[in-house]
């Protein structure tokens, strides 16, 4: 009795856990859900997006107050990791308690090693880490925080770690100039890896890992495109992530070989030195969205080191600066304007895991407080999950007063957010001037257009009938109740231009919208072997942004993306606007709506279609849904949409780092397909191993063709070659033993399949003997 006592008490316990949880779960999803199934309705298989249609915003809020109920700290991979209430609750058996967010006082610790100036004369990234660790090697570049706590990377460290990688990649045999794939999370490794490619003489492709198993057919459909693109053969990941580089592995022809960094440093050593030089390619960056057509942005060191001189110089970058960052370091924002401009100007660079950040937005200012930063960056729904997010209890005792450039950027600057966050975080020290809304795109390396130092984010009202009628940004009167409102992005860097054009590539005058084009030395050759699309790209001497802005006095105004506007009836009609209008209603997924055109033979313009994701169980019937929508759509553009589609959690496709993916959507909608369920892993798994099968028996055949032509080849040339050698050897005149040789070399050629042409018969001196040299010699020599 008293043994199955024994086994019922822990069964009993887990039942009671699964209870509790399944009754925070309840709560939240009677918010987000008014009408979803009771608790007794969830057991540990309820899938978190199908079953109970959470978003990622949701599922951060799932965590967070699971967190408070049970007065733990799950790890940051619960949110990522977790496809089911089952495993949110196996993430609560291993949890440790909950601990302070906020620290009550600035970290104290010891003064840093002095920095120089930066290395005004370094001509490559690795030149400028070799300054850093000639003059401080033993000063901190990098601290990575993580739930094992903090880690500290000096510029030596950095260096000899990723000299250990660069030698491991040279033993796999990377050739200079040779791609390789970085699928890592942020983690000490990352930074290793990158400059070990760089050292090693290859080119640095980020790709960003899978996240969650749901989504692991698109991640890799997604990746082998750019994989291909790329040609990479080597790939660099985590153990956990080798199944998914596996499947890669099958479907993309160049890809050799799929390692993890203890691999790559076993051994340890010194690479063989590989000359690079500013002209060197030092990171292809594939721009978001990219599919079957990817576009990898070649940046060379030259690029790299420009962009990030601009910067410094337009914020006054000292040693004294210390970043803080939870940006993935797969973007260049991340990567390049935070990391790589830190590493070039000795500041410190305080990093953590976006699922960090994301699981608890706090910790992002409380870093800030506890290590004194003076510079960040993030998208701007970054700040909106802080205002949204975050409790004042969180911040007690935390000072922003350090911070004083927050950048935002990589996506629509909103002046509803920068308004929220101004005045949210203001008690904490956090001056509104700081707030720094900057425009920049990967083919101008990352930055292009930063305004005044400490002036504060600018708006701009304008007429909303004149601007969508004629693109021309008049001022709006202070009592118009409906203007448009853009946020200015401040002017270019130093040393880059820009210019607004019309359709004809005519240069506007001030307050009309054209699209942006510039040039200077940040500015990309083109795509990485895609000369189609960098033609496109190429308009004379300048590149095209893609956008569509227009200027005011010293400030330029980004509008939307050209692809994005959508054409009806002549008016011009920005997506973005109406997207956040109609995520605001009941029933609608906030975050989760596109707003596109879709051309319309009949009426020869575009259709207004707003594709919305609802939520499951929602108040609402679809008819009061689209009533709604409708009405949100009259009182924002003046008229009605063209058609409204409602579709189940996960249909509008987003890009890796959250930004709508308009023009996949529009595709999906045209095609008919947004109305599906997302399809279960094992399926997905299933369907990714049948799309691998073709190209691997492809490469299978191929190989098995190429060993059969050699063997025939070798079997023709032992038929023809001892007859041959016989002819001559009993041949008594010379030139009939050469007319054998002919003769059989023919035979030879023509058995084989070998094309053969002779060119350049009229350079031979005619009629005097000579001696013809071959300055390569080959194995065909003899032949010819």
């Amino acid at each position: 009795m008293g043994d199955k006592t024994n086994r019922e008490i822990p069964a009993e316990r887990e039942e009671r856990s699964f209870a509790a949880l399944a009754e925070v779960t309840q709560r939240l999803l009677a918010e987000v859900h008014p009408k979803a199934k009771r608790a007794a309705g969830l057991s540990p298989a309820s899938s978190l997006e199908r079953d109970l249609g959470l978003d990622s915003l949701s599922r951060m809020e799932l965590v967070t107050r699971i967190e408070a109920a049970f007065a733990v700290h799950l790890p940051d991979g619960a949110l990522g990791a977790a496809e089911t209430l089952g495993d949110l609750l196996q993430a609560l058996r291993a949890a440790g308690a909950a601990d302070e967010i906020a620290p009550s006082a600035a970290l104290q610790r010891p003064p840093a090693e002095p920095a120089e100036a930066a290395p005004a004369g370094a001509a490559t990234l690795l030149d400028a880490l070799d300054w850093h660790v000639g003059r401080h090697p033993d000063r901190v570049q990098i601290t990575h925080l993580a739930d094992a706590g903090e880690e500290d990377i000096s510029y030596a460290r950095l260096r000899l770690q990723a000299g250990a990688v660069a030698a491991g990649l040279q033993a796999r045999g990377l050739e200079p100039d040779q791609t390789v794939a970085i699928m890592l999370p942020t983690s000490p490794e990352y930074f290793y890896t990158y400059f070990g490619i760089l050292l090693a003489g290859g080119v640095p492709v980020p790709i960003y890992p899978p996240v969650r198993l749901s989504q692991i057919e698109e991640h890799v459909r997604r990746h082998a495109a750019i994989l291909a693109n790329a040609a990479c053969p080597l790939l660099v990941t985590v153990p956990e992530a080798r199944p998914v580089a596996r499947l890669l592995e099958a479907r993309v022809g160049a890809l050799r070989r799929v390692v993890t960094v203890p691999e790559l440093a076993r051994e340890g050593g010194e690479p063989a030195r590989v000359p690079r030089g500013g002209g060197d390619i030092a990171f292809l960056q594939y721009t978001s969205g990219s599919t079957g057509h990817p576009k990898g942005v070649v940046l060379t060191h030259a690029n790299l080191l420009a962009n990030i001189r601009a910067i410094g110089e337009v914020t006054e970058l000292t040693p004294e600066d210390v970043f803080v960052s939870w940006l993935p370091l797969y973007h260049d924002m991340g990567l390049i304007s935070v990391w790589l401009a830190s590493l070039y100007f000795a500041n410190p660079m305080v990093v953590m895991s976006p699922l960090a950040f994301l699981a608890r937005p706090a910790r992002w200012l409380a870093a800030i407080h506890r290590y004194r930063g003076s510079i960040t960056a993030a998208p701007n729904f970054g700040y909106e999950l802080c205002v949204k997010r975050i409790e004042d209890r969180q911040l007690e005792g935390v000072d922003l007063g350090s911070w004083r450039i927050a950048g935002n950027g990589a996506e629509p600057v909103l002046p509803e957010t920068i308004q929220r966050f101004t005045e949210r975080f203001a008690k904490f020290g956090f001056r509104p001037e700081a707030l720094t809304p900057v425009y920049g795109l990967a083919e101008c390396t990352v930055g292009l257009l930063c305004p005044p130092l400490g002036r504060g984010p600018v708006i701009d009202r304008i007429q909303r009938g004149a601007f969508v009628r004629s693109g021309k940004a008049l001022p709006a009167a202070p009592d118009d109740p409906n203007p448009l409102r853009f946020v200015a992005c401040g002017r270019p860097l130093p040393r880059h231009h820009i210019r607004i054009v019309d359709e004809a590539g005519r240069e506007v005058g001030e307050r009309v919208e054209g699209r942006l084009e510039f040039q200077g030395p940040s500015a990309t050759q083109g795509y990485y072997r895609n000369p189609a699309a960098t033609r496109r790209l190429l308009d004379g001497e300048w590149l095209d942004t893609g956008d569509r802005a227009y200027t005011a006095g010293i400030d330029v105004y980004l509008t939307g993306r050209v692809k994005d506007i959508i054409i009806r009836g002549g008016r011009n009609i920005y997506p973005h606007e109406l997207e956040d209008a109609v995520g605001g209603v009941a029933g609608v997924r906030r975050g989760c709506v596109a707003v596109f055109g879709s051309p319309d033979p009949d009426s020869g313009t575009e259709r207004l279609v707003v594709l919305a994701e609802t939520r499951e169980g929602a108040e609402r019937g679809p008819d009061a849904l689209r009533e709604a929508i409708v009405g949100v759509t009259v009182d924002v553009l003046g008229e009605p949409p063209d058609e409204v589609v409602l579709a189940p959690p996960h249909t509008v496709l987003k890009t890796s780092s959250g930004k709508l993916r308009r023009a996949a959507s529009r595709h999906l909608y045209e095609a008919g397909l947004t109305g599906g369920k997302v399809r279960g892993v094992a399926w997905q798994v299933v369907r990714l191993l049948g799309g691998s099968i073709l190209p691997q028996v492809r490469r299978w055949l191929g190989a098995v063709a190429e060993l059969a032509y050699g063997l025939y080849g070798w079997a023709a040339f032992w038929l023809v070659a001892p007859p041959t050698w016989l002819a001559v050897a009993l041949t008594p005149r010379p030139d009939r033993a050469w007319a054998a040789c002919r003769g059989a070399a023919r035979l030879l050629l023509r058995v084989t399949g070998t094309g053969f042409r002779v060119d350049g018969f009229h350079h031979l001196p005619q009629g005097t003997p000579f001696v013809l040299v071959a300055n390569h010699a080959s194995y065909l020599d003899g032949l010819v």
